[in-house]
């Protein structure tokens, strides 16, 4: 190990600590504070080359602090064509959602949006943080209204469905490389089985980067 990559290495532990101790949504919110102990999921490493950008943990990933650790985590798996240990691999693969810690629900018993204090907090530094990404999945409208709105790819008013069918404009236009995708949720099943091109053309897109740039690692 070079003096140089154990001082990154060391400056990423010091940013995971302070991310991991960030109380800012319960103790200086944006509006009404978390009502439960904050909990900030990140499952990340310097090394990564795959960054999961997502919404925020659900409450199964806040009892287990595992990201998508969940159905929705094995429905990600699959359209990854990873097995769970691969998916796991904080050298391989990063998570950072939007929100770090899982909101909370509403009435009817969905979860809340992302807390609005935490991407202005950590985003920017720990993407900074994570300079070999070769490629961003863009789970959900929050982390693709945050991303795609650096490179100007976002009309005023555009629904995530017509977003979905321009994924191969984004594709094609973001360096690294950005995959925009549903989120992989129950809720989102009628969407799935109706838009064919998705599991046609997408996933295996998907499958085939992924794969391709875990094995250039190896």
């Amino acid at each position: 190990m070079t003096a140089s990559s154990s001082s990154s290495e060391a400056a990423f532990a010091r940013l995971a600590r302070r991310i991991r101790a960030c109380r800012i949504c319960r103790d200086a919110p944006a509006g009404a504070p978390l009502p439960h102990e904050p909990r900030p999921v990140f499952h990340a490493s310097p090394t990564a080359r795959i960054l999961v950008a997502g919404q925020a943990p659900g409450a199964r990933v806040h009892a287990s602090g595992l990201p998508f650790d969940d159905p929705s985590g094995d429905r990600l798996r699959d359209w990854m064509g990873l097995d769970r240990p691969t998916f796991y691999d904080a050298t391989r693969i990063a998570f950072l959602p939007m929100g770090l810690c899982f909101p909370g629900q509403d009435a009817k018993g969905g979860d809340l949006p992302p807390r609005r204090e935490c991407a202005p907090a950590w985003r920017e530094s720990a993407l900074a943080a994570l300079p070999d990404i070769r490629l961003i999945l863009l789970i959900g409208r929050y982390a693709q209204d945050w991303h795609l709105a650096r490179l100007g790819l976002t009309p005023r008013g555009e629904t995530l469905g017509a977003r979905l069918t321009r994924w191969r404009e984004i594709y094609d236009a973001a360096t690294p490389r950005m995959i925009i995708l549903p989120h992989p949720s129950w809720r989102n099943n009628a969407w799935i089985a109706r838009e064919t091109w998705f599991g046609r053309d997408l996933v295996p897109l998907v499958r085939h980067d992924v794969r391709a740039i875990l094995d250039a690692r190896q």
